[in-house]
């Protein structure tokens, strides 16, 4: 399930856009927002460390978010579609794109540790 999501999404050593895009079921254009790079960067320099980080965050809050639900196909749901009533209801996503993948990340732990959303 996880391992089958981290799997599909790399080529290699490296997190493949087009396939990162394909499972979240997003277009590339959407995606590059999401990573905060540039469209152009995201498919020509794909290997480059800062488009490899910012992949890495987004993978890192599927993989977290599968983990606690127990299914990669509803941590992409949730990620894409379910208000986080903290955030002010924003998405995960939405709060992605805003730049904060980190407040995401943290939100997810505390989900973990038993704290109540």
């Amino acid at each position: 399930m996880l391992a089958s999501f981290l799997e599909d999404i790399r080529d290699g050593d490296m997190i493949a856009p087009k396939r990162m895009a394909a499972r979240l079921r997003v277009p590339l254009t959407q995606l590059s927002r999401l990573a905060h790079v540039n469209r152009n960067t995201l498919t020509a320099k794909a290997g480059s460390p800062a488009v490899q980080e910012r992949l890495g965050e987004i993978a890192r809050i599927i993989a977290k978010a599968a983990e606690l639900s127990g299914d990669e196909g509803r941590a992409i749901i949730w990620f894409r579609h379910q208000p986080i009533p903290g955030f002010g209801n924003k998405t995960a996503e939405e709060i992605v794109e805003e730049g904060h993948a980190e407040a995401v990340l943290w939100h997810l732990e505390g989900l973990e540790a038993g704290v109540y959303a």
